[in-house]
């Protein structure tokens, strides 16, 4: 019997993300999602390298890499709308956790245990949650940062909202601070000037 679990993950690069703005750079959850599985590893690898942490920086990648799953099934809902109240969230999530079963489902029988821990977010640890979601929120700041730098003020508020999440994540993460102090001001670079260096 053919799994459509393939046929889904291939729809990525058609989900857009910020479908209520205007982009400089349009971007998709394919791409948001291999950004967030590199900054993801980095953090893990930060984190046992510099901050005794004991993360399994490969199975990191691989989560973020699949974060976004459920969007396969039902498309990105943007953040105001995701979060215009409580109730509105909360009914958000359960039509995610709907997708990423309906995700996991799709796999044939004897491969579903292995990916229960890395498709549906809510069987995946609370440690490596955090991690893939400070991955997620850099991610979104330095697509901000980005549109902001190629003069698009839609951006503005974003950046504004992210900068206070990073300030937070930093509180409790020494791994982002490092991130953010180590390659954050290379990520806005031209290419000519990443050249020179």
């Amino acid at each position: 019997m053919q799994s459509s679990f393939l046929a889904w993950m291939f729809r990525m690069p058609l989900i857009k993300r910020w479908s209520l703005m205007f982009c400089v750079k349009p971007e998709n959850i394919a791409e948001h999602s291999h950004q967030v599985a590199i900054v993801a590893h980095l953090l893990a690898v930060i984190k046992n390298k510099k901050f005794n942490g004991n993360i399994n920086a490969d199975k990191i990648s691989t989560i973020a890499m699949y974060h976004e799953a459920s969007e396969t099934r039902y498309g990105d809902i943007v953040n105001p709308t995701k979060y215009a109240n409580k109730e509105i969230a909360r009914e958000f999530k359960k039509i995610e956790l709907l997708a990423e079963q309906e995700c996991l489902a799709s796999l044939p029988d004897e491969l579903q245990e292995l990916f229960s821990d890395i498709i549906v977010q809510d069987n995946v640890s609370e440690e490596y949650k955090t991690i893939v979601k400070a991955a997620d929120i850099i991610v979104a700041y330095i697509k901000a940062l980005d549109e902001i730098n190629h003069k698009n003020p839609e951006f503005d508020h974003v950046e504004q909202r992210l900068a206070i999440k990073i300030s937070e994540l930093k509180e409790n993460m020494p791994e982002v601070e490092y991130f953010i102090d180590t390659f954050m001001a290379a990520c806005l670079a031209t290419v000519d000037k990443l050249s020179k260096e």
